[in-house]
This record gives C-alpha cells, structure tokens and sequence, in this order.
C-alpha cells in the first residue's frame, strides 16, 4: 500500500467539500487526512487529502477527483518536492519532577508549551509527520491526557 498527498485547488462554494468526500465514500475509498482553507483569492480553496492505497487505486482516485466540476487542479506532492507539515498538540500528566524532563523534549524537538496548570503541559510542535510520531514515542514514559492533530497540509517547492 502507497500513500499519497494530494493538493486539490477547488471553488470555494458550499457543497465542494461534501461532493470531494462523497467521491471517496461513493466507491469505498477512505481519506486518511484531510484539510481544507481558503487561498489568497477568496474565489479557491486548497484540500490538502492523505489517501492510502495500490497505485492502480490511487491513479483511480486522482482521475476521479479531476473530473469533479469545482476541482480547478490536482498535483500529487511528493517527498522531496514540497514542503509537508502537520500541528499536534499535546495535553500530558506532568508532576513537579517530570516537568524538567518534558521541557527538555520540547526543546530538543523545537515544540512549544502553550499552557501550564498544576498538574499538566500543554504542547504543540508542528513538522513532517515523522517527527511528529517520533515526539509522541519520545512521551511514552508519562502520561498523555489528550492528543488532537491538525491533518497534513503542503506546497510544492520551487515558483509553481
């Protein structure tokens, strides 16, 4: 199984994000990650879709996505050829002495804590996906209250 990200530029109407997602339900294709905003012209937004499947599959879901009326263009992002990022953040059970350790991995990890209470932190730390479920191992001697994820968004690189 491939997966692949997909951003897709639509007008920006109501309805768009349903007809996208019924696409998928319609034939049984299930959206790993999925995000939608506005663009810099109010007329377009951008879906920025995470999909799992065989290659035949997957160039299945692209050709159908292009067909819908709104969809003005698809590219897949690749790896190296645009940029991918992802927020998490993080509510974790934290005592007086596990607060120095914690702190020491959000630095190491470039994370933020954005809320302190008497028994907890709250974290978020934005990057590629990897790094992200690497920082969630790195917690897995304390305990984490909450988690909640943003979905993926991208751009290619380069004047595109």
């Amino acid at each position: 199984m491939n997966k692949k990200v997909l951003s897709v530029l639509v007008e920006n109407y109501s309805g768009v994000l349903n007809r996208v997602a019924g696409l998928f339900s319609r034939r049984g294709y299930n959206i790993d990650s999925l995000t939608v905003g506005v663009t810099a012209d109010p007329k377009y937004s951008r879906m920025t879709i995470v999909v799992t499947g065989d290659d035949d599959i997957l160039e299945q879901i692209i050709k159908q996505i292009s067909k819908l009326e709104e969809v003005i263009k698809v590219d897949v992002l690749e790896g190296g050829q645009s940029v991918i990022r992802e927020l998490i953040m993080i509510k974790v059970k934290a005592s007086q002495a596990e607060r120095q350790q914690i702190t020491a991995l959000t630095d190491i990890f470039r994370a933020n804590i954005v809320d302190v209470a008497k028994e907890s932190l709250m974290i978020e730390l934005i990057g590629n996906p990897s790094k992200l479920e690497a920082f969630i191992k790195m917690l897995d001697g304390f305990e984490i209250l909450k988690l909640v994820r943003t979905g993926i968004t991208g751009l290619a690189r380069g004047d595109e």
